[in-house]
Order: C-alpha cells, then structure tokens, then sequence
C-alpha cells in the first residue's frame, strides 16, 4: 500500500488537530452545561439538554468521527502503524473505548434523559430515574475528559517509546 509523503503527513497532523479539537472542546462544553444545569428549574434543565444535546449532535460527533477516520488514515497509509508503537496503539483502543463510552452511555442517557423531559415535562426532575441518568452521564462524561487528557499526554511524551539501542560491533 502506497504511504503519504511529508506534504501529506503534515496535512494530515493538521486535519487530525482540527477533528481532535472539535472533539474535546465539543466534551468540554456540554460538561460546562452539564455542570451548570439547575435540576429544580424544568425550563432551564430542558433547555440545556436540548442544547446539550446540539453539541453532541454537531461537535462532538463530527469531531469523533472524523478523528477515528484520521486514526485510520494514520493506521493504513503511513509508517505509524496501529500498533507498531506501543504509545499509538493505547491511544488508539483508549479512543475506542472512549467512543463506546461516549456512543453507549453519554448518550444513551442523554436522550433517554431528553425523551422524560419532553414527556413528563416538570416531573422529570423528580423522577429517580432522569436523576439517576444524569449522574451517570456526568461520570462517564468526567471519563471521556480524562481519558482524552491522558491520551493527549501519550501523545506528547510518547511513552513506552524503544529506546534506540547502538550495538558495537567488536
């Protein structure tokens, strides 16, 4: 399989960036939201789900899915591998894991949270299970920040790297 040149790689670091960024700056700011809504204010909880849920929807997943394609990309078409480098290959399943994370439960429970809100309207906030819902998101979403926090460590102290080891030749 043909690799991609230097021009490529840089575009490609470039492009890799930009979804990386959407991604978590996408997770940051639903967390803000997260953080910030009023449980006892149906009108303000609902509006913040619903924008919550705009992020996700608009950010955070192009963001995902871009980055996973660009993992890919990285993984097929050039010398990095998937798991020729111990420190690529942790990023790389740290990802998916935290994509399953962020596809299985965040979101799971954001929409599960979103459909009692639109139904039940102001007895959603009372009911154990939205409470109980919005808990659990809050960690897995806590999760995904540390995750991507420790992925983003790996990839600039590149751990686990092999040493280059000079043999001398008697």
């Amino acid at each position: 399989m043909k690799k991609i040149g230097p021009k490529g790689l840089k575009w490609l670091k470039i492009l890799h960036l930009f979804f990386v960024i959407l991604f978590f700056g996408g997770i940051l700011s639903s967390t803000a939201l997260n953080l910030q809504i009023d449980l006892t204010n149906y009108d303000e909880t609902n509006l913040m789900y619903k924008n919550i849920i705009i992020i996700s929807d608009n950010v955070v997943r192009y963001g995902a899915v871009g980055t996973l394609l660009i993992g890919f990309i990285y993984g097929f078409f050039t010398n990095w591998g998937f798991f020729k480098h111990r420190w690529v290959g942790v990023k790389f399943v740290l990802y998916i894991i935290q994509t399953i994370v962020g596809i299985f439960v965040v979101d799971k429970l954001m929409v599960a949270n979103m459909e009692l809100l639109e139904t039940q309207k102001k007895l959603a906030l009372s009911n154990p299970v939205f409470i109980h819902n919005h808990e659990i998101r809050q960690y897995a979403v806590m999760f995904q920040v540390a995750v991507t926090i420790f992925i983003l460590i790996i990839s600039v102290l590149k751990p686990w790297r092999k040493k280059n080891v000079k043999v001398k030749n008697s």
